[in-house]
């Protein structure tokens, strides 16, 4: 339908932990994709990142793609700036290469069987994991997901739940994502993790689960354990610290307190 309206379909790639090896955009009929490289191709995710990735489109948009592309004549890669109707330099063309390197050498090294198990895993993983927690959090999609899924606390905020995994040494999950589940925890165990993992996971979650219930106090003062206590949000954002100088430098005007 779209296509037949002259529409161009494009494919949010955050990554392809649930389909490699199974279907592809280009299979599902989208035009244009950007796919990010993190918590597919052995990325970490958020602070382990950074992130980086191509973005592919159909052949008919070739002649649209930002300047340079890398060509190959038979004896050499070179890069080609003559481009039709492209649209530019958009920004820096080289990107994080050291993530560029390692997800070629990660798919080099599984070649295509072995990524296709890799989703296959991430998949069983986000499920398994789901169905040990499901009866202690609030589930907005309650079928079969692909490598994430979605849950919401029932007795407190996903800020506060957050904090408390630090206390247990868990970096917690992406939070208040997607924006359009209230107090989302977005769960991501993706294909590294082993049984043992997710099975002491789901017991702290559990665990939090049950304290957000019966001492709700404990979540709100959290992380306990942790060398940084909780930070303050507002003042964080109103009075950056970016660096050592600038802290010395507030804390002798007296504007942080900390």
């Amino acid at each position: 339908i779209m296509h037949k309206n002259g529409a161009l379909l494009y494919y949010d790639g955050a990554n392809l932990n649930a389909i490699m090896g199974i279907t592809s955009p280009g299979k599902m009929n989208f035009d244009i994709v950007h796919l990010n490289l993190h918590k597919t191709f052995s990325t970490p995710p958020g602070g382990g990142g950074p992130g980086s990735g191509p973005v592919g489109v159909r052949g008919e948009l070739v002649n649209f793609l930002p300047v340079p592309v890398v060509r190959y004549d038979g004896e050499k890669y070179y890069l080609d700036y003559n481009i039709k109707h492209t649209i530019g330099k958009v920004r820096s063309f080289y990107g994080n290469f050291g993530v560029l390197v390692k997800a070629w050498a990660y798919i080099k090294r599984l070649g295509g069987t072995g990524l296709k198990r890799t989703s296959i895993r991430a998949v069983v993983n986000s499920n398994y994991l789901k169905e040990k927690i499901k009866d202690y959090y609030v589930l907005p999609y309650k079928n079969l997901r692909k490598h994430e899924f979605v849950v919401k606390p029932k007795n407190a905020r996903a800020l506060d739940v957050a904090k408390r995994l630090l206390d247990f040494g868990v970096h917690a999950p992406t939070i208040y994502f997607p924006l359009i589940v209230s107090e989302a925890l977005m769960i991501e165990p993706t294909e590294t993790e082993r049984k043992e993992n997710l099975d002491k996971f789901a017991e702290i979650v559990i665990h939090i689960a049950k304290e957000a219930e019966k001492n709700p106090e404990l979540l709100k003062e959290a992380p306990h354990n942790t060398s940084v206590r909780r930070v303050d949000d507002v003042l964080a954002s109103r009075k950056p610290v970016l660096t050592w100088k600038m802290y010395r430098e507030l804390k002798a005007r007296g504007e942080i307190d900390y």
